[in-house]
C-alpha cells in the first residue's frame, strides 16, 4: 500500500456510503479528496471492476454502491487497489557469497508476509460501514 490508492478508494467509498442510493459524480468526489475527477473515474472503475462500485455514464451519471457498506470489508478495498507488496519489494540481487546478502530475501518475504498478514487480518475485521460511521 506504498500508494495512495487505498485511502482514494476508501474516501470514494465512505462518500458513497454516506450518500447510498445517490450516483455521486467523479467532480463531486474529486471536490471533496481534492484531486482530479479523472483519478476518481480511474478508481471508480476498478471498483467497479472489484464488484463494490455500479456506475452510469452520461450526463446524469455517477457511480454508488453496489451493495450495502455492511458488506464491504476494507480488506476487500485493499485488495481491490493492491498493486505490491505492503513494504515494497527488494530491487537488486544481493551478493550470494555473503552470509546475509544469500539470505536477506527469503527472510524478508517472511517478514513480509506475516505483517501484511496482520494488516489483513485488522482489515478482514473492519466493514465499510464501520469506518464510514464515524463520520459524524
Amino acid at each position: 500500500m506504498n500508494n495512495a490508492r487505498f485511502p482514494i478508494s476508501l474516501h470514494i467509498l465512505t462518500l458513497m456510503t454516506r450518500e447510498t442510493g445517490t450516483l455521486l459524480s467523479s467532480d463531486f468526489i474529486a471536490g471533496s479528496i481534492n484531486i482530479n475527477p479523472v483519478l476518481v473515474r480511474k478508481e471508480i472503475s476498478n471498483l467497479r471492476n472489484h464488484g463494490l462500485v455500479e456506475s452510469k455514464e452520461g450526463k446524469n451519471g455517477g457511480a454508488t454502491l453496489a451493495k450495502p457498506a455492511s458488506q464491504i470489508k476494507l480488506s476487500d478495498i485493499y485488495h481491490a487497489v493492491q498493486q505490491v507488496s505492503l513494504l515494497g519489494n527488494s530491487r537488486n540481487s544481493p551478493n550470494p557469497d555473503c552470509l546475509v546478502g544469500k539470505q536477506i530475501n527469503t527472510h524478508l518475504d517472511h517478514l513480509y508476509q506475516e505483517v501484511e498478514g496482520a494488516l489483513l487480518h485488522k482489515l478482514d475485521k473492519i466493514t465499510l460501514a464501520d469506518f464510514s460511521g464515524q463520520f459524524i
